[in-house]
């Protein structure tokens, strides 16, 4: 009997392999994300420790997520070939490196070295979507893709409140500032470590196994024959591909760049200490626990009533709050209010990546790892662009008062994402199946009680 896509997210069970890739993705991405903006929360005492200019603090930002350009581009089409689980396992394993590595920087030039190493590991995103979009099916993928998304996400929300109180407690041990940063970040490192002996113990490609050996099997694969970069290529010519890479980037894009800079503001422009600057950058990253995953149910629930089309015109509003929020946030002068208006726009952002990666599997099934990596590409060129935006004003507030405008433009790219008639009632005959074999497990499952 072929194993099947699961149909619910059975979310206290580990005894299938789709829900141990659930868990193990969104474990493995918080991690990720926990090390790649471990840094962030603790510039206001490495820029001292360096004597870093504001012109290098901006390059060291924009550094951090623009060598992941890249690199998204790149593991998609290597989860399509060599699947998942190895791809996972390499970037957690190798990723470690540079994580404790930036602890030895004693230079401008090999913090940025190792800043840049770092943000490789942001492509984690990429792998994690890759495997839910695989192992759930249409009724629910988009919820499943947004909740491990968002779960992932907040590790770039703990890591802004954490790694302040993991460098407090060094230095309360009598350890220097200027070292205790540095052994700080062997905490995330480890974390990385420890994820990749798991991601590689208890994980597995597709419901019906690894996606090398059913290949050497003869069995075809959803997400493509070969894989690699015949994906890439197929996803290129996909218009609708680059309207969602402009989408992600000002929605994801914005989530990086307030993730690097948040913690810093709220010191500078605030006068708060690091560690109620941490609280309060945090509280941006911690919406994703479950903004990300509302983003995901919502298209889910849209889809029942209105197809791919209601998927699209929901990626839209939630767009366009996420640029009014982001507009009121930068006219914000009290402390409070900032907080407030932070938390109001992070709750589209999130929502907005959610229902982006709720569209995304549909794109196109055959072409997935190379979709899946160019819409998460376009994420990281958001984040670089606002980096350099940022340079350019030389002034945060209208930094994001511009950024907001960005963004209302870019909402209409959701609503330019089209499916065909024959794709639409192909994706509906499909997302019927699901709901109807959901409905008769529960049936089975009530009877048998």
């Amino acid at each position: 009997m072929t194993a099947e896509k699961a149909y619910r997210i059975d979310l206290f069970s580990l005894k299938t392999p789709q829900m141990r890739a659930f868990h193990l993705t969104w474990m493995a991405f918080f991690v990720c994300f926990f090390a790649w903006f471990a840094v962030a929360p603790l510039m206001p005492v490495i820029k001292g420790d360096l004597k870093l200019t504001p012109d290098q603090i901006a390059n060291i930002n924009i550094a951090a997520v623009a060598v992941t350009i890249l690199v998204r581009m790149a593991v998609g089409p290597l989860c399509g070939k060599y699947g998942p689980r190895i791809t996972y396992t390499l970037m957690l394993a190798l990723g470690a490196i540079p994580v404790i590595g930036i602890g030895f920087a004693h230079s401008y030039e090999s913090f940025l070295a190792f800043r840049l190493a770092i943000g490789a590991i942001g492509a984690s995103f990429v792998i994690t979507q890759f495997h839910t979009s695989v192992m759930f099916a249409p009724n629910v993928v988009g919820t499943a893709n947004a909740t491990v998304g968002g779960w992932g996400n907040a590790g770039g929300g703990v890591t802004q409140s954490v790694m302040p109180l993991i460098l407090a407690a060094i230095v309360s041990l009598g350890v220097q500032q200027a070292l205790g940063w540095r052994l700080a970040m062997i905490v995330p490192g480890v974390m990385m470590l420890i994820l990749a002996v798991l991601y590689w113990r208890y994980t597995q490609d597709t419901p019906e196994g690894n996606i090398p050996a059913l290949r050497k099997r003869g069995i075809t694969v959803e997400c493509g024959k070969e894989g690699g970069w015949k994906v890439f290529k197929a996803a290129c010519v996909n218009y609708r591909v680059w309207m969602l890479a402009i989408t992600y980037g000002a929605s994801f894009g914005v989530e990086l760049f307030i993730h690097g800079v948040a913690a810093s503001y709220y010191v500078d422009r605030f006068g708060l200490t690091l560690e109620s600057a941490g609280l309060a950058a945090g509280s941006f990253g911690l919406l994703a626990l479950f903004a990300r995953a509302l983003g995901g149910i919502a298209s889910d629930r849209v889809a029942r009533s209105f197809g791919l089309g209601g998927r699209t015109v929901l990626l839209f509003l939630l767009m366009a709050g996420e640029g009014i929020g982001l507009l009121a946030f930068s006219t914000m002068g009290n402390v409070t209010l900032a907080v407030v208006a932070m938390l109001s726009f992070g709750l589209f952002t999130h929502m907005a990546c959610g229902s982006i990666y709720a569209v995304m599997p549909f794109v196109d099934r055959k072409a997935l790892g190379g979709v899946a990596g160019i819409i998460g590409a376009g994420g990281n060129i958001g984040g670089v662009a606002a980096g350099f935006l940022l340079k350019a004003t030389g002034n945060l507030p209208d930094a994001l008062f511009a950024l907001g405008c960005i963004v209302l433009v870019s909402a209409f790219c959701g609503l330019a994402v089209r499916f065909s008639a024959a794709q639409k009632e192909a994706e509906q005959i499909l997302y019927d199946e699901a709901v109807a074999q959901r409905a008769r497990s529960g049936a089975g499952a009530a009877v048998t009680a």
